[in-house]
C-alpha cells in the first residue's frame, strides 16, 4: 500500500509529465496531445514507484524494460525520462526538430532510456513478448512492461502476441492498455468495438485487471497484484480519458493530433499547475 506522501508524489509526477510534454509539443506547434495526456498516471507509477532503472546507466543489464508500443505518444515518456534525469530537461525543447534525439515516435537508437523503437501500431506488444521470452531463456530477473493503445488493439498482431505470451507462460511480461475509448477516426466502439478487453485477455489465458487509469494508487495496487501472479502474462486495462488534465482538450473529440499554440499552451498550463498539490 502506498503512503499518503507517495500518492501525492506520484500524482504530482503525472501532472509534471503533462506539463513538460505539452511544453515540448508546443515547441513543434502540434502533436499527439490526446493520447499523451491520457497515459501520464501509468507512466508516473512505472518510473516513480515500480520499474528498476538507473538514469545514470540507461543500458544497465539488470534493468526493467518498457516498450511504449503507442510510440506516437512518446512525449509523455520523454518527459518522464527527463524528469528522472536520463537526459537534460532542455532536450525536451528539441522534440521532432532536425537532428534531435527526441523524434516524434520512440527510437531506441537516439534516446537514452528508450528500450524499443515503436510507432508501427500492433508491433510493440510482439517486441515486448520477444524480450520477455529472451529473459526467460536467460533465466534473468528483468521484467518487461509495455503500453498499448486501445485503437491499436484492432490489430490482429496484438492477439497473436496474446496467444504467444500465454503459450510461453511469460509471467515476466505486463501490458497496460490505454483504454481512452477514442482513436484517430472516432470512438473505438464505433470504429471496431473492443468489447470487454479484460474478459478477452482472460480468454487468451492472461491475468487481467481493469482499473481507473487516472488513479495512481489503483494502478500501483494492480501492478503489485500482477507482480505476485505466477504462470501467466498480465494485462492492466487503464480506463482513461483522452486529453486528461486539460478540460478543453478532454471535451475535444478530435484531440488525437492537434495544434498547440502559445495561447493554448498558456491556458493549459494554468489549469495543470492548479493540480499540483503539497503534502
Amino acid at each position: 500500500m502506498l503512503s499518503h506522501e507517495k500518492i501525492i508524489e506520484l500524482k504530482n509526477f503525472a501532472t509534471k509529465i503533462r506539463i513538460e510534454a505539452l511544453k515540448a509539443i508546443a515547441e513543434v506547434g502540434f502533436g499527439h496531445v490526446g493520447g499523451t495526456l491520457s497515459i501520464c498516471e501509468a507512466v508516473a507509477v512505472l518510473y516513480g514507484g515500480v520499474m528498476r532503472v538507473d538514469p545514470r546507466n540507461p543500458s544497465w543489464i539488470d534493468r526493467d524494460y518498457l516498450v511504449f508500443s503507442k510510440g506516437h505518444t512518446g512525449p509523455a515518456l520523454y518527459a518522464a525520462l527527463a524528469i528522472r534525469g536520463f537526459f537534460p530537461m532542455d532536450d525536451l525543447k528539441t522534440l521532432n526538430a532536425p537532428g534531435t534525439n527526441l523524434p516524434s515516435h520512440c527510437d531506441r537508437n537516439k534516446t537514452p532510456g528508450i528500450d524499443m523503437s515503436t510507432g508501427s501500431l500492433g508491433q510493440g506488444g510482439s517486441c515486448a513478448a520477444g524480450i520477455a521470452l529472451g529473459h526467460k531463456i536467460n533465466q534473468s530477473n528483468n521484467r518487461v512492461y509495455a503500453v498499448l493503445g486501445d485503437g491499436e488493439c484492432d490489430e490482429g498482431q496484438v492477439w497473436e502476441m496474446a496467444l504467444f505470451a500465454n503459450h510461453h507462460k511469460l509471467d515476466n511480461l505486463m501490458i497496460f492498455i490505454d483504454y481512452n475509448h477514442q482513436q484517430i477516426d472516432g470512438f473505438t466502439d464505433q470504429i471496431c468495438d473492443l468489447g470487454n478487453l479484460a474478459e478477452k485477455f482472460e480468454a487468451f489465458g492472461w491475468y487481467a485487471q481493469s482499473v481507473n487509469g487516472h488513479n495512481v494508487e489503483d494502478i500501483y495496487d494492480a501492478v503489485q497484484k500482477a507482480l505476485i501472479h505466477k504462470g501467466n502474462p498480465s494485462v492492466i486495462i487503464l480506463n482513461t480519458i483522452k486529453g486528461k488534465g486539460v478540460s478543453f482538450w478532454e471535451a475535444n473529440l478530435f484531440n488525437h493530433n492537434i495544434s498547440v499554440t502559445p495561447e493554448l499552451l498558456e491556458k493549459a498550463l494554468e489549469e495543470l499547475e492548479t493540480q499540483l498539490v503539497s503534502n
